[in-house]
């Protein structure tokens, strides 16, 4: 059985009637012969013979008829003109009859099975097209009916006349077609039936056997008209009047007389046309079609064969291949042939040759369904590149060649880069239908066809109504194939392009179609971890929101200017949410968005404009009666998760954060005093205003105006009467945000009545225009109590924002007396005003206050002495790094209800930069009471007067261990800075000044140096102690072990002071004590970050018994200003890497991995920290110093001179002693000493051995032999040095480390010795 092919690939007959013959009918009322005889077709069961006279059957055998006056006319018009036409004709047409195609479609259950009409009305005006074409012979005439009847008055003549009738085609037209005569005899002829048929034998014996009688009753009146198959539509042809071209209208009096679709014709005449029609097609077209295939296929096969030269042994080489002949498209046929011949009317301009005899064979063989021959054929001429790769696909089985097959036919039309003419465009939506409707539905949406991609490629750039109906039955085809998103993404595409053509029905449905394939739900099931990671709800699928701007805001300015402005809101509103993705690749695509996403950030702006314009003319239609009830706005502006209530009494200003770290602080801080606790939320007070701060985000890329903000109350003691009675709700401005912009708005609300409040949500009016509430609910916490829970995800309940309004009874208010900017130089002392009153009902008995771990303040006692003369000499110390502790204010008496006192503060400005004093008040009625807090926050500014830096060596005087010195700096502009005291404090050295204090004030840019002398106090054991407490708790931390909380050993500490006459305030200690912990606080958060904060007190002590620290105390005379800074950098004398042992010890075990990197790398950063931190500091403790710059004066006329030199050797530890070896040897000199000086001749003994304690010093001295006088270098010398153990058992030596040094390469110690002999 040989596959149906489309209607556009059949025989074309085309009939030229003759006058009364066109009389006939019409008096008859009925239509064109063409007309009529093609109401006959398809014929059913027609038989054809392939070339190897092989049976054909064909269940269906269809022609195509026309008139031979039209096609004549047709193919004088330009082809791009006519296809023009044609494309504008099946948009109107289209555009015509899609509003109630989709009001009748939209009503059906299953839209994506059943076919769409708007695709059946392109297929059907796409296979109408009749007119022959240059480059394919399907639609040239294979036949021409001359038809007559019977009621000429010489039915001879006439038949004559149309035999000799000059065809009037262009010369590219094939002229191959079977001439065939018709003589239809009415009933009422004025010929007999035996005239009649006389007429037949003398045509027939005339013009050949392809003659038929046809004799029909057409009685009159007419008949009753009877149903016949519709016709496909055709393009309305030119007529040319005015020199304007317009298309032919129907005529109305025709198309009111002659239903559609009908046909008034008896029975008998319908079997007799159909008796005819059979004839025509069995015993004369597929005959003559069959003797043209057999004759051209000799001919082509004749022309496919080798010749039998080129295998002879002369050519094998050098022959050359025989030329295939060209053939006329003029079959050879006899002369009494029934192909017409005949010569052609001349057309002016270029000859372009008819379809080749090639191609009319694989067009023949095709129809015969001989369909071997056929593919031969066509594969044949796409290899020379005359076509066949459309025809192809509908001839072959499925497989993946047939891909490209269309690939070459479609790039062969058009390029995809090209710009599409209206001639390509309609080739390729001819070759679409033709392979959608040809091929199966299984194979044409099989995966190795994908034909559903054919039409999108047919589609290509083109903006017209064919090709959005390819695109939108591309995804038709793409739905039943379940690819829902490019379903989706060709729907849009299909209606970006309606619209620019007008229809907008088709356009706004196709919107709506992607739009719900676009929130459809994949039919993919993820994981149930994947909801439980991304903290959603498998339901909260909201659809592909990468497309949905570029479908909704199409698809709602469609339904504006439609006149459905309701669904227009909604639509336009619904953008919003999916603002993230307006530079979508989807929206980047629609005529909408085209301009806006040069820059993304103007989309959410279009969005916003067209919503407000939709909603303002809805509102100025239906008045404030609108129902805008369903519409939500889609996104959300407050984010509950930042709403919070701030009391009158709580500073706006303050990070929570840290007034949350003062709040742990007073809980560690009386944990151990007592249970009352600390009411940190607090109550607000009846007739006291309180705030809902709401933080607002705008999510959009646009300026936004939420109007008339307020907050949604509710609450238990009453209803919305009640609340609205005695709750005063505040309405804020209007508030504008910009783009992306965050910001905090506050609602005053004051209760005049105690009640408990829930802050449910906020209202505003959204642009203006639109009422919102957004809920101001916190998901609750997840709950795991039971197996159920734990296995399905569960919440508490919402939470909500709650306060109780109570009856004022204790409210301390507190306020800086002098509340103006504060600007402080770095380490001044501020003498401060607070101002406390008792603003509630009851008494209050006890304050307290908490600053900041980095505050350094000092409360006025009461009884504060004046400042005393006294000289500190030691202090005693903890030696704990005590965390900061709140300061009770001290009290005369009660605070009563309405009183009011004053406290002086002294506020230390000890860091740089722009602060905050965040001050947290403590306070209650009476002992047992539950404590209140209020909060009050100052802002200051510290700048730098004194740039400050130290430096320490060791000492060459026998008198000191080691010399320090302190350099500052006036760095101020215009203020002279005076030093009043320079103080030093340390556990193991006494500081003393080498000169007088510096006596004169330091000038802008003035720097000033105070030298001291650092002697060891002779006590190691503090330095021991101290030394064996960090390494037990180290030891603890690297392997594991809890941390003991035991103090550290005390230490005395030792006072050096620049000037014994400075008066000291009564606060410094406490500063300079709280300055050491900040700067020890910090310095271990810096080094050991992996040890946590909190076990820092139990690990480290305040001091390390080497250090030395330093206050400078200065004053500035002009603006009243005084005070201190503390400088905490040096460490003097040798350490012996105390911690080596515990370091061995945890490298050496075998420590369990963990299976965390992480893990693992934190303790090898914590180990390292430990290894290089100042309590692991390793160095050679001895120090050797040659007395230089002595002058020798001998006279060498006596002989050589011997003179004595002295190397001091100190040993600078405080716990080890220490073995040394002191080689002497002028070798061993620098060469660029040797340039300069003699090298020292020693005689006598140069090597030198000693044994020095801690802290102990020894000299020796050798003999300088100098047999000339000149100078010579001391540092040829060498020192090797064992370190050993303190306090070892048995007294035997135990070395922990060993040194070797030399004099440094810069040292330039000398001796001069000079010759006095010499006048």
């Amino acid at each position: 059985m040989a596959r149906v092919l489309p209607s556009s690939l059949t025989p074309h007959i085309c009939i030229i009637p003759s006058q009364d013959l066109e009389e006939l009918l019409k008096s008859s009322a009925l239509p064109s012969l063409h007309h009529i005889l093609q109401s006959f077709s398809p014929l059913p069961q027609v038989t054809t013979r392939t070339t190897t006279l092989t049976t054909v059957p064909h269940a269906s055998f269809a022609l195509r008829f026309s008139d031979l006056k039209e096609i004549e006319t047709a193919c004088r018009e330009d082809e791009e003109q006519r296809a023009t036409r044609t494309i504008d004709w099946i948009g109107d047409r289209i555009s015509k009859r899609c509003a109630k195609w989709v009001d009748d479609f939209e009503k059906m259950n299953d839209r994506d099975v059943v076919r769409t009409p708007w695709w059946d009305e392109l297929r059907r005006c796409a296979e109408g097209d009749h007119i022959p074409a240059r480059d394919e012979g399907w639609n040239h005439p294979m036949s021409i009916i001359l038809a007559v009847s019977t009621t000429a008055p010489n039915p001879l003549q006439a038949i004559t006349a149309l035999h000799s009738r000059t065809l009037d085609f262009p010369p590219w037209v094939d002229v191959t077609h079977l001439i065939y005569t018709l003589i239809i005899h009415p009933k009422n002829s004025p010929l007999s039936d035996e005239e009649a048929g006389a007429l037949f034998n003398a045509v027939k014996k005339q013009y050949g056997l392809h003659t038929y009688l046809l004799s029909l009753e057409l009685p009159f009146p007419p008949p009753p008209p009877v149903s016949i198959p519709a016709l496909v539509p055709r393009l309305p042809p030119l007529t040319i009047s005015n020199g304007s071209t317009d298309a032919v209208r129907p005529d109305p009096k025709v198309t009111q007389t002659i239903p559609l679709n009908t046909l008034r014709m008896s029975e008998q005449d319908i079997q007799q046309t159909a008796r005819f029609a059979r004839e025509f097609v069995t015993m004369n077209l597929v005959p003559w079609m069959e003797k043209c295939v057999i004759e051209w296929n000799e001919t082509y096969s004749s022309s496919r064969r080798l010749p039998l030269r080129l295998f002879s042994s002369t050519r094998r080489l050098f022959g050359t291949s025989s030329a295939t002949p060209v053939h006329s498209s003029t079959p050879s046929l006899p002369a009494r042939s029934s192909t017409y011949t005949a010569p052609q009317s001349s057309v002016s301009g270029p000859t372009v040759p008819p379809p080749s005899q090639q191609r009319r064979l694989a067009e023949f063989a095709t129809i015969l369904g001989d369909f071997k021959l056929a593919v031969a054929v066509w594969e044949s001429l796409r290899k020379e590149g005359k076509g066949g790769s459309d025809i192809l696909p509908l001839l072959i089985a499925p497989s993946p060649a047939v891909q490209l097959h269309v690939s070459h036919a479609l790039n062969t039309i058009h390029p995809q880069s090209a710009e599409l003419h209206s001639h390509a465009q309609l080739r390729a939506l001819l070759y679409a239908v033709r392979w959608e409707s040809t091929l199966t539905i299984g194979d044409f949406l099989s995966d190795t066809l994908e034909g559903e991609r054919w039409l999108v490629w047919a589609a290509g750039n083109a903006e017209e109504p064919p090709a959005a109906l390819l695109l939108a039955h591309a995804a038709l085809l793409s739905v039943r194939k379940n690819t829902r998103r490019r379903a989706a993404l060709w729907y849009f595409f299909a209606a970006n392009r309606l619209e620019k053509c007008g229809i907008k029905p088709l356009t706004i449905y196709f919107l709506r179609r992607a739009h719900e394939l676009s929130i459809s739900r994949p039919d993919k099931l993820l994981s149930p971890s994947f909801w439980i990671s991304e903290n959603k709800q498998p339901s909260d699928f909201e659809g592909f929101d990468a497309v949905m701007s570029g479908i909704e805001h199409p698809l709602g300015k469609l339904l504006y200017t439609t006149g459905d402005v309701s669904g227009a809101v909604r639509h336009l509103l619904g953008l919003l949410q999916w603002s993230s993705a307006s530079s979508s690749p989807l929206a980047r695509l629609s005529s909408h968005t085209v301009d806006i996403t040069k820059d993304p950030s103007d989309s959410d702006k279009v969005f916003l404009e067209d919503f407000q314009v939709a909603i303002s003319h809805l509102k100025s239609i239906s008045g404030e009666q609108a129902r805008l009830e369903d519409v939500k706005l889609p996104l959300r502006f407050v984010v509950p998760s930042q709403t919070c209530v701030r009391l009158a009494r709580d500073s706006v200003e303050g990070e929570q954060c840290e007034w949350e770290t003062r709040e742990e602080i007073w809980s560690s801080f009386w944990r151990h005093r007592g249970k009352e606790k600390l009411e940190r939320s607090g109550n607000a007070a009846v007739e006291e205003p309180f705030w809902i701060d709401i933080t607002l985000r705008n999510p959009l890329d646009t300026e936004v105006t939420l109007a008339n903000p307020t907050v949604i109350v509710e609450s238990s003691f009453g209803d919305a009467a009640w609340i609205r009675d005695n709750i005063t709700i505040e309405t804020a401005e209007d508030t504008i945000l910009y783009a992306n912009e965050s910001r905090t708005i506050s609602i005053a609300v004051k209760a005049s009545k105690p009640a408990s409040l829930v802050i449910t949500g906020v209202a505003y009016d959204f642009l203006g225009l639109l009422p919102t509430v957004e809920s101001l609910a916190r998901r609750g916490r997840r709950l795991q109590d039971t197996p159920q829970q734990r296995q399905t995800v569960t919440y508490a309940p919402d939470k909500f924002l709650k306060l109780d309004v109570e009856e004022a009874s204790q409210e301390l208010a507190v306020t800086f007396v002098d509340d103006g900017p504060l600007m402080l130089v770095e380490g001044e002392c501020k003498w401060m005003r607070l101002w406390m009153s008792n603003a509630g009902s009851r008494d209050i008995g006890e304050v307290w206050v908490v600053p900041g771990p980095d505050d350094e303040i000092w409360i006025e006692p009461l009884d504060s002495e004046e400042a005393t003369s006294m000289s500190w000499k030691t202090w005693q110390s903890d030696n704990k790094i005590v965390q900061p502790t709140p300061y009770s204010i001290p009290l005369v008496k009660k605070l009563v209800v309405a009183g009011s006192t004053e406290v002086r503060v002294v506020l230390h400005a000890g860091r740089k930069g722009k602060q905050d004093l965040s001050l947290l008040f403590i306070y209650r009625e009476a002992q047992g009471s539950p404590f209140h807090c209020t909060r009050v926050t100052r802002s200051y500014e510290v700048v730098q007067c004194l740039q400050v830096s130290t430096a320490s060596h060791p000492s060459p005087s026998p008198d000191h261990s080691f010399s320090l010195r302190l350099d500052l700096t006036n760095i101020l502009s215009s203020s002279n800075v005076e030093i009043d005291q320079v103080t030093t404090i340390s556990a193991c050295w006494s500081c003393s000044p080498l000169a007088e204090a510096w006596p004169e004030p330091l000038r802008p840019s003035q720097s000033a140096r105070i030298s001291f002398g650092a002697t060891s106090a002779g006590d190691c054991t503090s330095v021991n102690a101290v030394s064996a407490f960090v390494s037990r708790k180290l030891c603890n931390v690297l392997y594991g072990q809890a941390i003991a909380p035991d103090d550290p050993p005390p230490l005395e500490l030792l006072c050096g002071h620049a000037s014994q006459t400075f008066a000291y305030e009564p606060f410094v200690a406490h500063f300079i004590m709280n300055a050491r912990r900040i700067a020890v606080s910090r310095s271990l958060a810096q080094s050991h970050p992996r040890i946590p904060t909190s076990s820092h007190p139990s690990i480290f002590p305040l001091y390390n018994p080497l250090s030395v620290d330093f206050v400078v105390f200065w004053k500035i005379p002009s603006e009243q200003r005084s005070g201190h800074i503390f400088v905490s950098e040096i460490t003097l004398g040798a350490s012996h890497a105390a911690l080596r042992e515990v370091l061995e010890g945890v490298e050496s075990a075998k420590v369990k991995r963990s299976m965390y990197a992480e893990t693992q790398r934190e303790k090898v950063e914590m180990l390292q920290a430990i290894r290089d931190s100042e309590w692991n500091a390793e160095m050679n403790p001895i120090v050797v110093t040659v007395k230089d710059g002595l002058v020798i004066e001998h006279d060498f006329s006596q002989g050589v001179c011997m003179a004595p030199m002295e190397f001091t050797i100190r040993n600078h530890s405080l716990s080890h002693p220490s073995r040394f070896v002191l080689r002497l040897n002028h070798r061993q000199q620098s060469s660029s000493v040797c340039r300069h000086h003699f090298p020292a001749p020693y005689c006598g003994r140069t090597t030198f051995r000693g044994l020095l304690g801690p802290s102990q010093t020894t000299s020796v001295l050798a003999q300088l032999c100098a047999t000339r006088p000149g100078t010579y270098a001391l540092s040829g010398w060498q020192l090797e040095t064992e370190v050993g153990e303190p306090n070892t058992e048995g007294g035997s030596w135990q070395v922990r480390h060993r040194y070797e040094q030399r004099a440094t390469t810069d040292d330039s110690s000398s001796i001069v010795v000079s010759d006095i002999s010499r006048p």
